[in-house]
């Protein structure tokens, strides 16, 4: 039984680190970005405006795919870390790698990505949610100890 409350403590303080982790991975990906995701998506519901709702679409992928690759990152980091400040070490890389690939995708482009998805360009934003999920799959497999 008390092995069980060492576990249950153990779930607790992980989760206590990684999710404030992931929302500050996410607050970060609103900073570095210059267009307001959550505008954008918000502005989406507007029905009679197609231009909005593609916008809204291609934000909410491109959301959508860096919160899924920092998660993945995340788990990585909490099933390989050795204690919290390592989770807190991982953590912080991998979202700044997710940043650095996004704009590595930015500046490797014939286009502007930050300028394609405010105008609606569905498919940069799924572009965009793929590269962050397959980047986030690869740090991931990166993390040992």
């Amino acid at each position: 039984m008390l092995n069980q409350w060492d576990s249950i403590v153990n779930f607790l303080l992980y989760l206590g680190v990684s999710v404030p982790l992931f929302l500050l991975g996410i607050l970060i990906f609103f900073l570095t970005t210059p267009y307001r995701e959550i505008v954008l998506i918000r502005e989406g519901s507007e029905l009679g405006n197609p231009q909005k709702v593609a916008a809204a679409k291609s934000a909410a992928f491109d959301l959508g795919g860096k919160a899924a690759g920092l998660s993945f990152v995340l788990a990585s980091a909490i099933y390989h870390s050795v204690g919290v400040i390592d989770l807190m070490i991982w953590g912080g890389i991998g979202t700044v790698f997710l940043v650095g690939v996004f704009y590595l995708f930015e500046w490797l482009t014939p286009f502007r990505v930050v300028s394609e998805i405010p105008k609606g360009n569905v498919g940069v934003g799924i572009f965009s949610a793929f590269l962050s999920i397959a980047s986030g799959i690869i740090m991931a497999s990166l993390i040992s100890y």
